[in-house]
C-alpha cells in the first residue's frame, strides 16, 4: 500500500497506481470524507459523465441558467 507524505501546506500527492486506478486526472475534484468509526480519510473520485454545455451566442435566461445549476447539484 503506498504511503503519502502531508507537506507544510497540508496536500497530499496521490501516488501514480492510486491515480491510475481511480482515474484521476490534472483538475479532477475529489470528495475527501473522514470515516470516524474506522479514522480513515478517504477521497472519492469525481462521477463521470457529460458536462452540460451551452453554444456560443445562445441566448440565456437566468431560469434557464438556475434549471441546469439545480439540475446539476442534484446529479452529484
Amino acid at each position: 500500500m503506498p504511503i503519502s507524505k502531508v507537506n507544510r501546506n497540508y496536500q497530499v500527492t496521490i501516488p501514480k497506481a492510486v491515480r491510475q486506478r481511480a482515474k484521476i486526472g490534472k483538475g479532477d475534484l475529489v470528495l475527501v470524507e473522514y470515516d470516524e468509526k474506522e479514522a480513515v480519510v478517504r477521497l472519492k473520485p469525481p462521477k463521470r459523465g457529460k458536462r452540460k454545455t451551452w453554444k456560443l451566442g445562445e441566448k440565456l435566461t437566468i431560469k434557464r441558467i438556475e434549471a441546469d445549476i439545480e439540475s446539476g447539484q442534484s446529479e452529484s
